[in-house]
């Protein structure tokens, strides 16, 4: 009888002692990384159409991503300023791609 334990106590020790293999620990899923919901603006209101008509033609590269992380605009408030711009002349296209559009800032016949 004794040796009926011993023997089950062998079984059950022999899987901790070579952790190898299947009966190792098995890697969790991380959660993965949340990311914060932005609050851009989604009306223009006086100071923020202020600082595009001020800032934006100074900016060497415009683009509709550019507008969206500097000035914390939604992409179709960015798209209208971008219209606008080119409208008044203050900056100029450079690429026209449907899926996004590249302008640079207008040089003025001066330099």
């Amino acid at each position: 009888m004794t040796d009926g334990i011993l023997q089950a106590k062998a079984k059950a020790a022999a899987p901790t002692s070579s952790s190898g293999g299947k009966s190792a620990k098995k890697k969790k899923w991380s959660k993965g990384k949340v990311k914060d919901k932005a609050q851009h603006a989604v009306m223009i209101d006086k100071p923020t159409y202020d600082r595009i008509l001020k800032e934006v033609p100074t900016f060497r590269f415009i683009s509709q991503s550019i507008l969206i992380e500097r000035l914390k605009v939604n992409g179709s408030l960015a798209r209208v300023a971008i219209r606008h711009l080119e409208k008044e002349g203050a900056i100029k296209r450079i690429v026209h791609h449907h899926g996004q559009l590249i302008y640079t800032r207008s040089t003025t016949s001066s330099e």
